[in-house]
């Protein structure tokens, strides 16, 4: 940048940003993140420009994006503004297959797993379904049912019919995710009416990687004043912190598991390992689960 003896100097002396070439606006922007990517196609034509570019777009995809991409008949609409077909339209920018991905959850592993990604970071979502995940089956063959649900993105859940002894596993490679991001692990379920023995508190969730040490936490599926206060008294557990669920926009329920964090590069064979248990020896019905979901912080 050129100067006068005086230090001033001249419009016509000044580099300005827009004065490079879109290819150097572009590489930059895509050492970002896609939010990033929006705000900066906001700020002049150039940036727009650079912003909406294929060497952006490219940059935010994961490595396997074609497979997901190829796949328009098996998408699942993540939220009412996004239709099944638009989820699935030919897409003729790595923008608009971006942003397809993230609208609309893709159905792999045969109808197992649901995978999208997250908007603003791009990173992979990954939601198991019950079939892909172990169920207790002690007490007889009619424990749980599968049945179709009009909200579901798999073809069928697992319905619980009867059961006393309680616990659910599931397992995920860690290749499956996005490297170097910390994720949190949902149990997505509802239930009927007339559910049984979901109410107390002594129900535990687990989540470890790579055989690691897991962490546990105290959780609730239908929390109820009352059941909580018998259960204390009797147990003494004095004031012990309890996830309890949350109502997701889709009308499903979902629970907390656990957190936890990727490598920076995935290891063959590494799988994250989640449970989820209920203690207590006691009849317990009416839950439907739908899976397990992995989504980033």
């Amino acid at each position: 940048m050129g100067s006068h003896a005086g230090g001033t100097e001249t419009a016509e002396e000044r580099t300005r940003v827009c004065d490079l070439p879109e290819a150097c606006v572009a590489h930059v922007i895509a050492l970002t993140s896609p939010r990033d990517a929006c705000r900066c196609a906001a700020v002049s034509p150039c940036f727009r420009d650079a912003a909406g570019s294929d060497v952006v777009w490219a940059r935010f995809l994961p490595p396997d994006y074609l497979q997901l991409h190829q796949a328009p008949a098996r998408r699942f609409p993540l939220s009412r503004s996004a239709s099944t077909a638009s989820a699935g339209a030919a897409a003729s920018t790595k923008k608009e297959t971006y942003l397809g991905l993230t609208d609309a959850a893709v159905l792999v592993d045969g109808g197992g797993m649901a995978v999208w990604l997250a908007k603003e970071s791009g990173a992979k979502c990954v939601a198991i379904s019950a079939r892909r995940l172990s169920l207790p089956w002690d007490d007889g063959e009619f424990s749980w049912t599968w049945t179709p649900h009009p909200l579901s993105r798999f073809a069928d859940v697992a319905q619980l019919v009867d059961c006393t002894c309680f616990d659910i596993y599931g397992r995920l490679p860690t290749a499956a995710l996005t490297p170097a991001t910390a994720y949190t692990a949902y149990l997505v379920f509802t239930t009927e009416d007339t559910h049984r023995g979901l109410s107390f508190p002594d129900q535990e969730t687990t989540v470890s990687v790579g055989g690691s040490a897991p962490s546990r936490h105290a959780v609730c599926l239908r929390p109820d004043p009352t059941d909580a206060r018998r259960f204390r008294d009797s147990k003494g557990t004095g004031d012990v912190h309890v996830r309890g669920p949350v109502l997701r926009g889709d009308g499903w329920w979902e629970v907390e598991m656990g957190r936890l964090r990727t490598r920076d590069e995935a290891v063959v064979g590494e799988e994250v390992a989640v449970s989820f248990e209920i203690l207590g020896w006691y009849p317990k019905r009416g839950l439907i689960v739908e899976g397990i979901e992995f989504r980033p912080i």
